[in-house]
């Protein structure tokens, strides 16, 4: 196993890990500020100031309402409903790319810092691949570029399924991955002949 980061000095949230038989493009859910002072803006947090008031004001409120159920249930619902959003943060999302195989859209999510607990994944087949493209949508007065893998389903439609669906790293990040996955895939099924998208 070799990481490397492509991108060290702007992007270095991005990073390329060489397996054996696969390369995964792995993007971590922080990224440096804009303004070019090196600052950190994290996207998974473990502790915040929420996450230290909320035993103090249940500790005073506790005493006063602990003969309500109600009350109590209340109180269980904000304290798990806390527990939750702090287990479910996205940690990272990777393309994993098997050349001969296919592509694999991951997502991690879990407390930042401990291993994931939950992982979701998506496998799509080299035979039912077509593409993968960059695409650009549309948010409110927002153009933000995302990765796409074109493929076909058993309905005989053709399927969008987007990478890095949480985190939506910036384009240099989206074309390094872009880069990688079309010279793995494509152009090694085309007899060494790639063709442009």
């Amino acid at each position: 196993m070799q990481r490397t980061r492509p991108l060290p000095d702007c992007h270095p949230e991005l990073s390329v890990i060489e397996w054996p038989n696969f390369r995964e493009y792995r993007v971590e859910n922080w990224r440096l500020a804009r303004d070019g002072g090196g600052n950190v803006i994290r996207g998974a947090t473990s502790w915040g100031w929420i996450d230290l008031c909320l035993p103090l004001v249940i500790s005073f409120i506790w005493p006063r309402f602990r003969d309500s159920t109600v009350s109590c249930a209340f109180a269980v619902l904000v304290v798990g409903f806390s527990i939750y959003c702090r287990c479910t943060q996205v940690l990272h999302e990777s393309v994993l790319v098997f050349p001969a195989y296919g592509i694999q859209l991951e997502t991690h999510r879990g407390y930042p810092l401990l291993k994931p607990l939950f992982v979701s994944r998506r496998f799509i087949h080299a035979s039912l691949l077509e593409d993968f493209v960059i695409n650009e949508g549309l948010r409110r007065w927002n153009i933000r570029y995302y990765l796409a893998a074109v493929h076909g389903s058993s309905t005989d439609k053709i399927a969008l399924d987007v990478a890095f669906e949480n985190i939506l790293p910036y384009f240099p990040v989206l074309f390094e991955v872009y880069q990688g996955v079309q010279e793995l895939v494509f152009y090694n099924r085309m007899d060494n002949r790639h063709t442009c998208i």
